[in-house]
């Protein structure tokens, strides 16, 4: 089964996304699984894992009211207040749905770089690791410090880093080693995984599979093909690309592994990590 571990749905009049405005024109309309269906039949892919944008529990249960009428939905990772007494309750309310397999505070836009290494987060995640739910780093190499303290703090927590931690791929070179070794130093924690998405949304406007080649390389050497998951950051990802062109894409810069490990970044593994 052809997995896609990274995607989104959402409806602007619901009101809680924030950067989700009016002036960005390609995305702020409602797009569910009906709009998404064609693409995936094309490009072979089943099910999806279906990731926050809003920094609310509302649209937590909103994904998750998605997921029970859709099958294509074979998880969400949803968002909750981990520094909020009632986060544990919350968690296991959540994880009373089959279907949420999650979290993802989004670390991009919180202002402090450092949150995530706050211990009171201890809580929450201890709630996490109980019910036996998945983390979501949403991060930039800035925060590679403070989410490395994270990440050893908690061994037995199932970690994936989103997006390649968003190389600044459109800069060139500049910024190529500190988040090279970024990743070097997080994919040395076994319990740490990788999503190959959001690449192209990071590039500038014209990327090639050359424009991509040294990121994809540098992730499946650090991260190996057993913990890499492929996503295509749907509909995101019509900022600076396609659904069909960006699947290729990754196909292609992955022929070089067998059979077995391509169908594990594009499936198995995410089956394995979210407990599908």
């Amino acid at each position: 089964m052809h997995i896609d571990a990274h995607q989104h749905y959402w409806d602007p009049a619901r009101g809680d996304y924030g950067w989700l405005t009016p002036d960005l024109k390609p995305m702020y309309r409602i797009f569910g699984p009906a709009d998404l269906a064609p693409l995936r039949e094309r490009a072979d892919v089943q099910r999806t894992v279906v990731v926050q944008a809003a920094p609310t529990v509302e649209e937590s249960r909103y994904l998750l009211e998605l997921a029970q009428g859709d099958a294509s939905i074979a998880g969400v990772v949803g968002w909750v207040p981990m520094l909020l007494g009632d986060a544990p309750a919350l968690i296991a309310e959540l994880a009373r749905h089959p279907q949420f397999k999650g979290i993802r505070p989004m670390l991009q836009d919180i202002p402090d770089d450092n949150w995530i290494a706050n211990p009171d987060l201890t809580p929450a995640v201890e709630a996490l690791i109980a019910h036996d739910l998945a983390f979501d780093a949403l991060i930039f190499t800035r925060h590679v410090d403070a989410f490395e303290t994270f990440a050893k703090r908690f061994p037995t927590l199932r970690i994936v880093i989103d997006h390649g931690a968003k190389p600044p791929i459109r800069d060139g070179r500049s910024g190529w080693q500190s988040w090279a070794d970024g990743i070097t130093r997080l994919a040395s924690l076994p319990h740490v995984h990788c999503k190959l998405s959001g690449l192209a949304t990071e590039a500038a406007p014209g990327w090639t599979e050359a424009t991509l080649q040294p990121y994809v390389d540098h992730l499946l050497q650090s991260f190996g093909p057993a913990r890499l998951m492929w996503g295509s950051d749907w509909p995101v990802l019509n900022l600076n690309g396609d659904y069909l062109l960006w699947h290729s894409v990754a196909n292609t810069l992955l022929a070089g592994l067998s059979d077995g490990e391509r169908d594990a970044v594009f499936g198995a593994n995410a089956v394995a990590f979210y407990r599908l």
